[in-house]
């Protein structure tokens, strides 16, 4: 296979559309409350349910710019690792990855607990984004399982969360609560990516990819 960041048109068009709809849905409405003020974006979110007593599992919607950025970080090990592409690719890597950053007052102030696995995350998400030309020495088709796997966990784990706490939402806000639009391009996205690395590993499926070509 080769070392290209995007081998197809089509993918390159699914790509783009994955990743543009799991960045839009994070900077849009996840909880769809009953006034203007009880509407949160999926980045602020996190930091509001904290308020209600919700701590550990908050972190999990701060995955999708964390799980987005490393996917970024393996699709550059996709290509010439001296192109100036690839280089302002590992950048919008990395800036993405830190809108998961904790504000300073919050790592001053709060138990490490609240922010240090962001942090440990971010910094993971930076490692693998600067390092992708070593991460380019794995076959093309782990980095494609790599890129599945985090596509698969952005897509579940900040969805089984929101779904999971939205009874106790709906309990403090005193109405039915929704799923909003930011929850549906957040799983569309990842499943997007997620679909076009299954695609590239997938005999039947690349095949497939080549009667489109």
């Amino acid at each position: 296979m080769s070392r290209s960041l995007i081998p197809r048109p089509w993918s390159r068009t699914l790509l783009l559309l994955g990743l543009t709809a799991v960045f839009t849905g994070y900077l849009t409405v996840w909880l769809p409350g009953p006034a203007a003020g009880l509407r949160f974006l999926g980045a602020e979110i996190g930091e509001w349910i904290k308020f209600l007593g919700v701590r550990g599992s908050r972190n999990l919607f701060y995955l999708p710019p964390i799980m987005l950025g490393a996917i970024l970080a393996c699709l550059c090990a996709l290509q010439p690792s001296t192109r100036r592409q690839t280089w302002a690719l590992r950048a919008v890597a990395i800036g993405v990855s830190l809108l998961a950053l904790p504000a300073v007052e919050i790592v001053l102030q709060e138990s490490p607990s609240q922010w240090l696995l962001r942090l440990l995350l971010i910094g993971l998400v930076s490692a693998l984004a600067l390092g992708s030309a070593l991460l380019a020495r794995l076959p093309s088709s782990l980095l494609w399982y790599l890129v599945a796997l985090l596509g698969v966990l952005g897509l579940s784990l900040p969805t089984w969360r929101y779904v999971t706490l939205r009874p106790f939402l709906a309990e403090v806000l005193g109405q039915a609560v929704g799923v909003g639009l930011g929850v549906w391009l957040n799983a569309l996205g990842f499943l997007l990516l997620t679909a076009v690395a299954l695609i590239h590993v997938t005999p039947r499926f690349r095949a497939m990819g080549k009667a489109i070509d």
